[in-house]
């Protein structure tokens, strides 16, 4: 057996000696460093996620793997140790849309995301958005902060969520990710002092906390070109049964108002496929590529290294509560026009409506009459 081939034997002995020799593996420079098995990274991350590792060594760990660039499988087996910890709770509807923006929000726009899932739910799509208070890298405007400004519970159990969806005055709703995987949320501070982006990053979003009871399928956002390929392998793995991928602003799931793009989609657990999109086929002309910040936002002092003024997040998230409810409510604009653009895409994706200008002719009726913003209040 090789010496990055280990028996299930080697990968359920002690936690350090196993940390150990990963590190030894992975660790050791660009022309050196080896990849490491499924079953060695899911029993390393599971190391991790349950403390059993020094914290250096734990952040060696992301951050080796990072430099030397992630296998698949070495994805995959951290994927499947978060998801060990993550246990799913099956709601009452029987297809479910799981909405997964940037955990580590916005700084250069107002999210819209927020308020997607009370749009969808309002057009016959129960959907869910997930995320965590203040995530690193960015530290930017997130869902959990933008909802709660709007006075929507944020702090709820995976089952008190679940019922939300059920409900058929709200069938939409927000999950943290302390709620659903608390081992994993424990991290936050490693994952701030690593920095830069790691693996765990790029799985959190896919742990499935809430399914449905035939169907569930993922929404999520990119930027670089290697990720949709990434994304799709992982959602296939963690048993989606469908996927959209949308190269959106900040790496979200809204795309560009001003401009055509590319996104990717499967269906059945099948490749997924490019496909161009343009907001011009939905009559969205507004000049600007999302959601801008208002002039008069103050700014903050984020504690570091080098005390540097940075976005107030909170008057920020209050700004896109404002923004998201008026767009519910009809008010015409860009968290309006983002709010169509993507939902529309969801629908069209979905299946629920034959083409994206149909499926854009759905969504402004639900927000021309009001009932989005019902959900919400």
């Amino acid at each position: 057996m090789s010496s990055n081939q280990m028996s299930s034997n080697q990968t359920a002995a002690d936690p350090k000696s196993l940390m150990r020799s990963i590190i030894q593996r992975i660790a050791t420079g660009p022309q050196m460093s080896k990849d490491i098995t499924l079953e060695e990274a899911r029993a390393g991350m599971a190391a991790i996620l349950a403390q059993q590792v020094d914290p250096i060594q734990a952040g060696v760990f992301l951050i080796a793997l990072r430099m030397k660039r992630e296998a698949d499988d070495e994805l995959r087996g951290i994927l499947d140790a978060v998801r060990d910890t993550t246990a799913p709770v099956v709601a009452a509807v029987d297809e479910l849309v799981d909405i997964v923006d940037p955990y580590d929000g916005y700084n250069r726009c107002l999210p819209a995301a927020p308020f997607l899932p009370a749009l969808l739910a309002e057009c016959g799509v129960p959907a869910m958005t997930q995320g965590a208070a203040a995530v690193g890298p960015k530290f930017g405007i997130t869902h959990r902060a933008v909802l709660a400004a709007a006075g929507v519970p944020v702090d709820l159990s995976p089952a008190d969520a679940a019922a939300r969806l059920a409900d058929p005055a709200l069938g939409w709703t927000y999950i943290d990710q302390r709620a659903f995987c608390p081992a994993l949320h424990g991290l936050l501070d490693l994952r701030a002092g690593v920095v830069k982006r790691q693996a765990l990053t790029t799985v959190e979003g896919l742990t499935k906390p809430i399914v449905g009871r035939t169907k569930t399928h993922l929404v999520t956002g990119f930027v670089h070109t290697k990720y949709p390929r990434i994304y799709a392998l992982l959602a296939r793995h963690a048993g989606f049964d469908s996927g959209l991928l949308v190269r959106g602003v900040e790496g979200g799931v809204i795309p560009s108002l001003r401009q055509s793009g590319v996104c990717f989609n499967f269906q059945d657990g099948g490749t997924e496929q490019p496909f161009e999109i343009d907001p011009a086929v939905l009559d969205i002309d507004v000049g600007v590529r999302a959601v801008p910040l208002p002039d008069d936002l103050p700014q903050t002092i984020r504690p570091g290294d080098d005390e540097a003024m940075t976005l107030d997040t909170a008057a920020a998230a209050q700004a896109a509560a404002q923004a998201g409810m008026a767009a519910l409510g009809g008010e015409r604009g860009p968290t309006y026009d983002s709010l169509v653009f993507t939902a529309a895409l969801i629908l069209w994706h979905l299946g629920r409506e034959p083409s994206l200008a149909a499926a854009g002719g759905r969504v402004r009726a639900a927000l021309s009459s009001g009932r989005a913003a019902q959900r919400v209040r």
